[in-house]
């Protein structure tokens, strides 16, 4: 279906891929992957023919319908959500206009006779329309739509809301569903999963899964990569490479190539060395001229093995933290309610009680809305609950993390001055390794935080909280736009945190390698569940 040949791109100095190759085929369930930069995102654009190549050939087979997910959202306005989605629909969109238009004159023509040969072209024009309406699943749209929305979790009530009325975030949904109604041959999602919470993740995973047509996305999710897709590309390196297999296979794969080209480099440099030994030892002798050349002209025509650069990660660790009390927090009958600007109440959650004790790592999970996000502001005390009573214990420091620390920082301010200004006392090589630690390095760390990108910010937002010692870390969504790589370095940071953790995340690998007891809040109650993730699920799905 479609065909990358030989394909070479730059941009100004930076080459991306050089002679690179790969091609989509009917029902491919693809996963590509590469550090940012590398130019997947550049593939999904030349595929729409948004952009070209230096060099190579692009061949997409004509009528292929291909569908586009990227995180720019169009401009929405003047519709429900459910009728942009299904303006979203392409050519089954202009049939049903089309249609309407038919139905119109032929209704008009009761009034207005008109000839009979003008006639029968109408009704053949109808009946060609009409087919073809029914073979793009037209006459199920409205069904199909309004099926998209629920399951990526605007329900029924909402969708007949106006656009405009919706946040950013949910814009994304209505924007994804679009892409989904569709149904094209072909789709291409630029990280789906950003935006979603764990229920319409898991929706969209088995959508995916049952998807008929070919492909092909980029995901920081490990464990949404590996249940859907089947083919890994990788765009690094200046090169396209491909593995057969899921996310984990690649992994393991990617190993042994590794592995296999350290061998054959250092064998050839094995070579290389005596060769170049010979040349400089018998170089000015006479009798062995011809030899010498020979060599040297061996050496010239032989292809040297490159090792690749291997990818920036984050490497740190949290401190060692002091010592808090055993009972870290005590929650008694807490309840919390939002007061709407029209003075309507919204209740969140009551009658929540539970303990959270020294070293628990917590997670925090419930269907989007059920006040997760709202339990840990109680918790740190960054909103006041209702009623009840929230009480940190004895010696405990909260490092938090949220979305919304992302907006406490100061747009004006280098990174290096966000982090030295709240550890005034420290030196500057201790703030500078602690920013590298977080990619932060050179000249970078002079960079505005204005400039930064998402989770360039999320990584500033984890060194402030690494700067000073807490013994409770409170993680709201703490792995948003971090890549894969970055979120394992975060994992194992965790993993080995001598204090509390309590985490609300949708990233479901990061849940099961962290938690050991499961807090869920469901229809404003709190149940409590003494086991990790898997246990968790398991007593669900009960």
């Amino acid at each position: 279906m479609i065909h990358l040949t030989g394909v070479s791109k730059q941009y100004g100095s930076r080459v991306l891929y050089t002679n690179a190759s790969f091609q989509i085929r009917p029902g491919d369930k693809i996963g590509l992957v590469g550090p940012n930069g590398a130019g997947k995102t550049t593939i999904f654009r030349i595929v729409m023919r948004q952009e070209g190549v230096d060099s190579g050939s692009v061949n997409i087979a004509d009528k292929l319908v291909i569908g586009y997910f990227s995180q720019d959202v169009s401009e929405m306005k003047g519709r429900s959500a459910l009728e942009e989605v299904k303006s979203g629909a392409g050519k089954v969109s202009k049939l049903a206009q089309e249609l309407a238009e038919i139905e119109k004159k032929l209704q008009d023509s009761a009034e207005t006779p008109m000839s009979d040969d003008d006639m029968a072209a109408l009704l053949e024009r109808y009946g060609e329309v009409q087919l073809e309406f029914e073979q793009r699943g037209g006459y199920d749209l409205t069904a199909r739509a309004q099926e998209i929305l629920t399951g990526l979790g605007i329900s029924p009530a909402d969708q007949d809301r106006p656009v405009e009325s919706f946040s950013g975030g949910w814009k994304m949904r209505i924007e994804l569903a679009k892409i989904l109604a569709l149904n094209p041959e072909v789709l291409l999602m630029d990280e789906p999963t950003n935006h979603l919470d764990l229920e319409s993740i898991i929706w969209l995973e088995e959508w995916l899964v049952n998807f008929k047509g070919a492909l092909v996305m980029t995901s920081h999710d490990r464990e949404f990569m590996n249940r859907i897709v089947t083919r890994i590309v990788e765009v690094a390196n200046k090169a396209i490479t491909t593995y057969s297999g899921n996310y984990d296979f690649y992994l393991r794969e990617r190993e042994i190539r590794k592995n296999q080209l350290l061998a054959a480099n250092q064998k050839q440099q094995d070579m290389l060395a005596k060769e170049e030994e010979f040349i400089a030892r018998f170089a000015a002798r006479a009798s062995h001229a011809a030899q010498v050349q020979s060599r040297v002209k061996k050496l010239e025509k032989i292809e040297r093995i490159e090792i690749p650069a291997e990818d920036k990660v984050m490497e740190f660790e949290f401190p060692s933290p002091p010592r808090s009390g055993n009972d870290v927090v005590k929650l008694k009958d807490l309840k919390k309610e939002w007061q709407q600007e029209n003075g309507k109440i919204t209740p969140v959650f009551s009658g929540v009680s539970g303990v959270v004790r020294r070293l628990d790592k917590i997670a925090v999970v419930g269907v989007n809305g059920a006040g997760k996000s709202t339990l840990l502001k109680v918790i740190c005390g960054h909103t006041r609950p209702t009623s009840g009573t929230s009480d940190l214990g004895a010696g405990v420091h909260v490092g938090y993390f949220s979305q919304h620390s992302l907006d406490i920082l100061d747009s004006k301010k280098t990174i290096f001055d966000e982090i030295h200004d709240r550890i005034p006392d420290a030196t500057i090589g201790f703030v500078r390794n602690l920013l590298g630690a977080f990619l932060f390095s050179g000249d970078d760390v002079y960079k505005k935080i204005g400039v930064l990108s998402g989770g360039e910010k999320s990584r500033v937002v984890l060194a402030t909280i690494l700067a000073t010692p807490v013994n409770f870390l409170v993680l709201d969504e703490p792995t948003n736009h971090l890549d894969i790589k970055s979120r394992e370095m975060l994992l194992s940071a965790i993993q080995n945190f001598d204090g509390t953790v309590m985490i609300v995340s949708h990233d479901r690998h990061f849940l099961k390698a962290v938690a050991h007891r499961v807090f869920e809040v469901d229809h404003g109650e709190l149940r409590v569940y003494e086991g990790n993730y898997e246990y968790y699920l398991s007593k669900k799905a009960h």
